[in-house]
């Protein structure tokens, strides 16, 4: 029934999960909860988010049986949230312009070959109260911007910084390949980016 790569860990879960282990089912939803939320919220709004992940999670269990492992459990259930979050959104009848997408993106030395910042700014380092506050003041800062972003560029990110997806994984959520998965993620983090440098040599977001 299993993919070859599935871990014998997820296997279990998996299993659990079909057995109608609520012990399972609570711990899983709330270990992924805060990922779903980001890529439903980054989809189709906040106001609607959490419903998206309750409709997500009656689909994954619904199709749970069906469940190959042929990719990791956790890259599953967030194509299925993006899916049922771009659904909603069509029916919700929200204009939300997708990110035009080019093949020639070209190397940043900001950034390594697996698109990671080599060198984060100085400015969430530092230990001072003074220091302390401006971090969070542009932490506040960085947040409003990625939610300006156009809705793909802010899914990968989401995806790959804070869900710790690899990139394969996220070509399959967003159905794109992996060079413009690398033009997503560059230019989010080129605005990042932006937003950083104009924070540190002006204090405003």
């Amino acid at each position: 029934m299993w993919s070859d790569g599935l871990p014998e860990s997820e296997q279990i879960i998996i299993e659990r999960l079909l057995a109608g282990d609520e012990t399972t089912f609570e711990s899983i939803f709330s270990q992924h909860y805060a990922l779903m939320f980001s890529v439903a919220q980054s989809i189709a709004g906040t106001a609607i988010a959490d419903e998206i992940i309750q409709e997500a999670w009656i689909s994954a269990l619904r199709a749970l049986p069906k469940f190959e492992g042929r990719s990791s459990l956790k890259s599953w259930l967030m194509r299925i949230v993006a899916n049922e979050a771009k659904t909603r959104r069509r029916k919700e009848s929200r204009s939300v312009s997708l990110e035009s997408m080019q093949d020639n993106w070209s190397t940043d030395p900001r950034f390594d070959g697996v698109s990671h910042w080599k060198d984060p700014s100085s400015q969430w380092h530092g230990d001072t109260p003074e220091d302390l506050l401006s971090a969070s003041e542009l932490r506040d800062c960085i947040g409003k911007n990625i939610e300006k972003l156009p809705e793909n560029q802010k899914v990968a990110m989401n995806l790959r910084d804070t869900g710790g997806l690899s990139m394969d994984e996220i070509c399959n959520i967003l159905n794109v390949t992996q060079s413009n998965l690398r033009v997503l993620l560059h230019r989010g983090r080129d605005k990042v980016l932006q937003v950083i440098d104009h924070f540190e040599r002006t204090g405003e977001c």
